[in-house]
Protein backbone atom coordinates (compact mmCIF):
# COMPACT_ATOMS: atom_id res chain seq x y z
CA UNK A 1 0.00 0.00 0.00
CA UNK A 2 2.90 2.44 0.56
CA UNK A 3 3.40 2.50 -3.56
CA UNK A 4 -0.07 3.70 -4.06
CA UNK A 5 0.93 7.70 -2.67
CA UNK A 6 4.27 8.18 -4.93
CA UNK A 7 2.40 6.70 -8.21
CA UNK A 8 -0.41 9.50 -7.72
CA UNK A 9 2.22 11.93 -7.18
CA UNK A 10 4.01 11.05 -10.71
CA UNK A 11 0.11 11.50 -12.14
CA UNK A 12 0.17 14.33 -11.03
CA UNK A 13 2.79 16.03 -11.75
CA UNK A 14 2.61 14.56 -15.31
CA UNK A 15 -0.92 15.82 -15.54
CA UNK A 16 0.35 19.51 -14.55
CA UNK A 17 3.26 19.10 -17.09
CA UNK A 18 0.33 18.17 -19.37
CA UNK A 19 -1.33 21.46 -18.40
CA UNK A 20 1.50 23.08 -19.10
CA UNK A 21 2.14 21.72 -22.70
CA UNK A 22 -1.33 21.71 -23.69
CA UNK A 23 -1.86 25.64 -22.96
CA UNK A 24 1.05 26.69 -24.71
CA UNK A 25 0.35 24.48 -27.77
CA UNK A 26 -3.37 25.86 -27.95
CA UNK A 27 -2.16 29.49 -27.64
CA UNK A 28 1.04 28.97 -30.24
CA UNK A 29 -0.33 26.46 -33.02
CA UNK A 30 -1.83 29.56 -34.25
CA UNK A 31 1.58 30.67 -35.59
CA UNK A 32 2.79 30.36 -38.89
CA UNK A 33 5.19 31.42 -41.29
CA UNK A 34 4.42 32.28 -44.60
CA UNK A 35 2.27 29.28 -45.17
CA UNK A 36 3.96 27.21 -42.71
CA UNK A 37 1.88 26.58 -39.78
CA UNK A 38 5.03 26.51 -37.60
CA UNK A 39 3.32 26.57 -34.33
CA UNK A 40 1.20 24.10 -34.96
CA UNK A 41 3.88 21.58 -35.81
CA UNK A 42 6.17 22.65 -32.92
CA UNK A 43 2.96 21.98 -30.51
CA UNK A 44 2.39 18.34 -32.01
CA UNK A 45 5.95 17.37 -31.66
CA UNK A 46 6.14 19.17 -28.04
CA UNK A 47 3.45 17.35 -26.89
CA UNK A 48 4.71 13.98 -28.81
CA UNK A 49 7.74 14.45 -26.63
CA UNK A 50 5.96 14.91 -23.91
CA UNK A 51 3.89 11.87 -23.72
CA UNK A 52 6.58 9.51 -25.31
CA UNK A 53 9.53 10.61 -23.26
CA UNK A 54 7.48 10.05 -19.92
CA UNK A 55 5.68 6.60 -21.38
CA UNK A 56 9.69 5.53 -22.29
CA UNK A 57 11.24 7.13 -18.61
CA UNK A 58 8.52 5.94 -16.49
CA UNK A 59 7.36 2.74 -18.56
CA UNK A 60 3.89 3.33 -17.01
CA UNK A 61 0.89 4.02 -19.65
CA UNK A 62 -0.95 5.62 -17.05
CA UNK A 63 1.75 8.83 -16.28
CA UNK A 64 1.59 9.42 -20.32
CA UNK A 65 -2.58 9.09 -20.65
CA UNK A 66 -2.27 11.60 -17.21
CA UNK A 67 -0.01 13.93 -19.48
CA UNK A 68 -2.16 13.82 -22.48
CA UNK A 69 -5.24 14.28 -20.17
CA UNK A 70 -4.04 17.39 -18.82
CA UNK A 71 -3.06 18.51 -22.21
CA UNK A 72 -6.38 17.44 -23.67
CA UNK A 73 -8.35 19.50 -20.62
CA UNK A 74 -6.38 22.44 -21.12
CA UNK A 75 -6.82 22.41 -24.97
CA UNK A 76 -10.50 22.07 -24.25
CA UNK A 77 -10.67 25.12 -21.47
CA UNK A 78 -8.37 27.17 -23.50
CA UNK A 79 -10.30 26.81 -26.70
CA UNK A 80 -13.31 28.48 -25.85
CA UNK A 81 -14.56 32.18 -24.99
CA UNK A 82 -12.78 33.28 -22.25
CA UNK A 83 -14.65 35.16 -19.33
CA UNK A 84 -14.13 39.09 -21.44
CA UNK A 85 -15.06 37.63 -24.56
CA UNK A 86 -11.76 36.46 -26.24
CA UNK A 87 -11.33 33.51 -28.01
CA UNK A 88 -7.56 31.98 -28.21
CA UNK A 89 -8.61 29.49 -30.79
CA UNK A 90 -10.85 31.24 -33.56
CA UNK A 91 -13.38 29.55 -35.49
CA UNK A 92 -11.99 29.19 -39.25
CA UNK A 93 -13.81 31.70 -42.41
CA UNK A 94 -16.23 29.20 -44.31
CA UNK A 95 -14.98 26.85 -46.17
CA UNK A 96 -11.00 26.75 -44.59
CA UNK A 97 -9.84 24.76 -42.12
CA UNK A 98 -7.43 26.43 -39.20
CA UNK A 99 -5.15 24.94 -36.93
CA UNK A 100 -7.06 25.33 -34.04
CA UNK A 101 -9.03 22.13 -35.33
CA UNK A 102 -6.11 20.21 -36.48
CA UNK A 103 -4.79 21.07 -33.15
CA UNK A 104 -8.05 20.09 -31.30
CA UNK A 105 -8.29 16.70 -33.22
CA UNK A 106 -4.58 15.89 -33.44
CA UNK A 107 -3.90 16.24 -29.98
CA UNK A 108 -6.25 13.04 -28.32
CA UNK A 109 -5.16 11.27 -31.80
CA UNK A 110 -1.27 11.65 -30.72
CA UNK A 111 -1.82 10.93 -27.13
CA UNK A 112 -4.03 7.59 -27.86
CA UNK A 113 -1.49 6.28 -30.26
CA UNK A 114 1.61 6.59 -27.74
CA UNK A 115 -0.47 5.38 -24.79
CA UNK A 116 -1.51 2.29 -27.22
CA UNK A 117 1.12 1.61 -28.61
CA UNK A 118 2.46 -1.47 -27.22
CA UNK A 119 5.22 -2.18 -24.92
CA UNK A 120 8.42 -3.19 -26.93
CA UNK A 121 10.38 -4.75 -23.47
CA UNK A 122 7.11 -7.23 -22.91
CA UNK A 123 7.27 -8.18 -26.41
CA UNK A 124 10.90 -9.08 -26.20
CA UNK A 125 10.55 -10.89 -22.66
CA UNK A 126 7.97 -12.82 -24.79
CA UNK A 127 10.13 -13.43 -27.63
CA UNK A 128 12.87 -14.71 -25.59
CA UNK A 129 10.86 -17.54 -23.40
Amino acid sequence: MTQIWPRIAGWAVAAVAGVVYGVAGTIGQAHTWGVLPVGLIVAIIGVTGLVAGLRLLTGDRWVALASGLGAVVATIIFSGRGPGGSVVVPAPPEGQLSTGIIWTFALPVVVAIVVGWPSLAAARRAHTN
